[in-house]
């Protein structure tokens, strides 16, 4: 059985840094692509980084861009998002999810698994 269980949410004063992690079991995670999404109260989920099976391609949304970065250790199982110079609008709870064929894209409907979230939240 596929789980994902994200962590490393928390409150961040603006400026600040937090670094997520998900970590991935009940599959071979270094044949995936893995995604990052977010969602804040009362807005759509939205797409927020793609990686591939090796990391040797990513995508990001352009809101995060030169701000966020995704990283993956497959010995780990364990993805990762560093987010640095957060802004209180990043506040969100912030997902995980894998996509079984590989795409490493931003549509969410690439995405067949799903971490629980972890809280994100950035005062000004």
């Amino acid at each position: 059985q596929v789980q994902l269980v994200e962590s490393g949410g928390g409150l961040v004063q603006a400026g600040g840094s937090l670094r997520l992690s998900c970590a991935a079991s009940g599959l071979t995670f270094s044949s995936y692509a893995m995604g990052w999404f977010r969602q804040a109260p009362g807005k759509e989920r939205e797409s927020v980084a793609a990686i591939s099976w090796s990391g040797g391609s990513t995508n990001y949304v352009d809101s995060v861009k030169g701000r966020f970065t995704i990283s993956r250790d497959n010995a780990k199982n364990t993805v990762y998002l560093q987010m640095n110079s957060l802004k209180p609008e990043d506040t969100a709870v912030y997902y995980c999810a894998l996509d079984p064929f590989n795409r490493a894209g931003l549509g969410s409907e690439e995405y067949d698994y799903w971490g629980q979230g972890t809280q994100v939240t950035v005062s000004s």
